[in-house]
């Protein structure tokens, strides 16, 4: 959905025209979808046949790159048809978030005028200064944890399968049947899949889960660790992060994240395009927030916080300024 606050074209700063949004066959799109489905059963097939860390490696990265694939499928890409796009996000190849409660969060955080605030923004990465308060030092330690590379990485997955179980058992034990059908769906199919990988690869489900799929899901994180901060508006809450070729292509350009804030309908092949057209509209709107790349978030944030996790309010100014440097290739 597109939000007045942070469209370009509501903006006396922009000089681009609007991106053209295909409503036609998303050739590129089911091209990526046919790559991921062939290099994860090339890789279950072969497993091995290259050297272990290295077909693990790969394996993580086409999990984490099918994250990204099922993220263009809650904007309606490659169909305008919802059953298609659910059909093709539901088989569980990353195990541990059902499609459809990611697609119900993800879409309620694009209401944007409630970015980055506790409780209401699904996707918020901070807590109030009244739960920081009620909160034990181990407990404090894990969200600072979370606005660092390594914690988002090695720890992040971990505290988003607890707080996803944990919310599932509250909204049954409330009457939510949404909620229970969801899981329903979703048990069932990673249950089959993890036969299927014990029964016909190498590779056992212990192995798939957490030596593949838990590492996936933090490479999926890095991408949000600092996608959004506090700002005085909302579009000032949104990053452009000038990554390198792999970096976009893993996160099928959802880097450029002020361009998708403002255009959540914009395939992910157009908004490079959209990006160059009003390059320096977009630093102006969304207050300069633009990071070099994630290497340099790497470099500079691999257990330093990139900020704090307690949020004053949403519009308090961050807590240090972003350096834009060329972007890292």
């Amino acid at each position: 959905m597109n939000s007045p606050m942070n469209d370009p074209q509501s903006s006396p700063l922009s000089a681009a025209a609007k991106p053209q949004i295909s409503t036609g066959f998303e050739w590129p799109t089911w091209v990526l979808w046919c790559v991921l489905i062939a290099s994860w059963l090339s890789l279950l097939h072969w497993y091995g046949a290259l050297p272990v860390w290295l077909s693990t490696l790969l394996m993580t990265v086409v999990l984490a790159w099918y994250t990204s694939f099922q993220h263009e499928l809650t904007h309606g890409h490659p169909t305008r048809n919802a059953t298609i796009n659910r059909l093709l996000g539901l088989p569980p190849l990353a195990i541990w978030y059902p499609f459809d409660t990611y697609k119900a969060d993800h879409l309620k955080h694009h209401e944007d005028a409630h970015l980055t605030v506790p409780g209401v923004d699904t996707e918020s990465n901070y807590i109030t200064a009244e739960q920081a308060a009620d909160m034990g030092p181990v407990a404090m330690w894990l969200y600072a944890s979370q606005r660092t590379v390594l914690g988002r990485f090695f720890i992040g997955p971990a505290i988003v399968i607890i707080s996803l179980v944990t919310k599932t058992f509250r909204r049954v034990r409330a009457g939510d049947t949404a909620a229970l059908k969801v899981w329903a769906v979703h048990l069932p199919l990673v249950a089959l899949l993890l036969w299927g990988v014990e029964e016909f690869t190498v590779i056992s489900a212990w192995k798939y889960c957490f030596g593949m799929a838990y590492p996936a899901l933090g490479l999926a994180m890095l991408r949000s660790l600092y996608e959004h901060r506090p700002g005085p508006s909302p579009a000032h809450r949104t990053v452009i992060n000038q990554a390198g070729f792999l970096w976009r292509l893993l996160y099928l350009n959802n880097n450029y994240h002020a361009v998708h804030h403002a255009y959540p309908e914009l395939a992910w092949y157009r908004i490079p395009a959209a990006y160059a057209a009003d390059r320096e509209g977009y630093h102006l709107r969304n207050g300069g927030f633009v990071v070099p790349g994630y290497l340099w978030l790497i470099r500079n944030f691999a257990w330093k916080v990139v900020d704090s996790p307690v949020l004053a309010s949403p519009q308090s100014a961050p807590k240090r300024p972003v350096a834009t440097v060329p972007a890292q290739r």
